[in-house]
């Protein structure tokens, strides 16, 4: 995940589908310095970590990566 929007869905009050490893979390507190994240999966508070900002997808973007990948081989196998 881009830092910039790390910090953005970090400072919104907004939920946004944020996922870890495929696990929905919430991002308290970006580290610009590490390019990491605190962050804990919304099913278990308590369970705050430390992780890399790549290893964060949006689900909507995910989505939107997995279309693509679709329409991309729909493309090549129609050729």
């Amino acid at each position: 995940m881009d830092i910039n929007r790390a910090k953005e869905i970090a400072a919104s009050p907004v939920m946004e589908d944020v996922r870890y490893n495929g696990v929905p979390i919430y991002i308290q507190h970006v580290d610009d310095a590490n390019e990491t994240a605190r962050i804990y999966p919304l099913s278990e508070p308590e369970q705050e970590m430390e992780v890399p900002l790549r290893s964060l997808a949006e689900a909507s973007s995910a989505m939107a990566m997995e279309v693509d990948e679709v329409a991309c081989r729909a493309s090549l196998d129609g050729n």
